[in-house]
């Protein structure tokens, strides 16, 4: 169960296997059906969740009921409405497993405790909002400008799980166009 967590803190430091058990002692496990909701609009994240299995999306609705994707989480990665999480204000986004997916799961004060006590974690968690920050600056950046071609095009490169398990309503909503404009492109490459 601990075994994919394990992996990926190992992958980003050193750990030796008293502190790597420790850290797991804290996660609890959980088994998601598909489009669930882990987080909803104006609830306050108290949790961090860790992808084992499945799909996790982090989005929001427009005043005229359109969704608009943030970000997907796939297996081995980390996910939370980071915003709510680090200053325990109400989200604006949702949560949602888009397959039936296990989590982990740590809580708030937990992952808190964590970071204090193992510097390695700490790393970890500096590493996750400098990547986050960088993802989402290329996004901004390398979008404006970009005609629908050129977004599935960089869709591609940067992150090719996107059109191959997601839907194309949501693959659409995070690149900012429409999905048959998505079907369209993809059918020509």
């Amino acid at each position: 169960m601990y075994s994919t967590l394990k992996l990926f803190l190992n992958g980003k430091a050193e750990f030796d296997q008293e502190s790597l058990e420790h850290i797991c002692s804290h996660f609890r496990y959980i088994k998601t059906k598909r489009n669930e909701i882990l987080i909803s609009y104006h609830d306050v994240a108290t949790n961090y969740y860790f992808v084992n299995k499945g799909c996790v999306r982090l989005f929001t609705i427009t005043n005229e009921g359109q969704e608009i994707s943030r970000y997907f989480a796939y297996e081995g990665n980390l996910v939370t409405a980071l915003p709510s999480f680090i200053n325990q204000l109400p989200t604006e986004e949702f949560l949602q497993t888009i397959e039936k997916s296990e989590l982990l799961y740590v809580s708030r004060s937990d992952f808190y405790k964590l970071v204090n006590k193992y510097p390695e974690f700490a790393k970890i968690y500096t590493e996750i909002l400098e990547l986050g920050f960088i993802v989402a600056q290329k996004r901004i950046y390398g979008f404006q400008g970009f005609n629908a071609n050129e977004k599935v095009r960089w869709v591609i490169k940067n992150q090719p799980q996107l059109l191959l398990r997601v839907s194309n309503k949501m693959a659409a909503s995070y690149l900012g166009i429409s999905p048959s404009t998505l079907s369209r492109i993809k059918s020509k490459l």
